[in-house]
């Protein structure tokens, strides 16, 4: 019974060996593994977020609907959890917008594979001089997504 054991204890390990050993060469033939490269975040304004960052990262969409539904269907407008205040912290000076390759919005949202669809009538650049912004047209990014993923919002093209 020993002498079976050791037999396929053995053969488990000259099998996990080839394994590793398989692996190594295909690695080394393909140039190595391929790191990820995470999305572009920034704050260009102010010295913190309205939330902890891990909280904004989990629960940003959920915060926007809640101001959207308070706002639109309520009438009660705040300032702690508007679009506005999000584009006027997070758009990059040189471009003037949230969008973009390294936009914060949009790398987040490539990254995720996650359509954006709320600069289809919201400005993605933040107010100067008093005045507000036109509304930007996410249909490049939504075709950049579906390029550079395969996907868009989770589906297959």
């Amino acid at each position: 019974m020993k002498k079976i054991r050791l037999m396929v204890f053995g053969a488990m390990a000259v099998a996990a060996a080839s394994l590793l050993s398989v692996t190594a060469v295909l690695a080394s033939e393909t140039g190595g593994a391929k790191s990820v490269i995470g999305p572009v975040v920034k704050i260009y304004k102010g010295d913190k977020c309205v939330e902890p960052t891990e909280e904004m990262r989990r629960n940003h969409m959920k915060k926007i609907l809640h101001q959207r539904d308070e706002t639109m269907h309520k009438g009660i407008r705040t300032q702690k959890y508007s679009l506005k205040n999000c584009v006027d912290c997070h758009a990059d000076p040189k471009t003037n917008s949230v969008l973009g390759k390294d936009g914060f919005c949009e790398s987040c949202h490539v990254y995720a594979s996650v359509s954006i669809d709320c600069f289809s009538c919201h400005s993605a650049a933040p107010e100067k001089n008093g005045q507000p912004p036109k509304a930007a047209n996410p249909a490049g990014l939504q075709e950049k997504m579906r390029t550079s993923m395969g996907t868009v919002n989770g589906n297959q093209p």
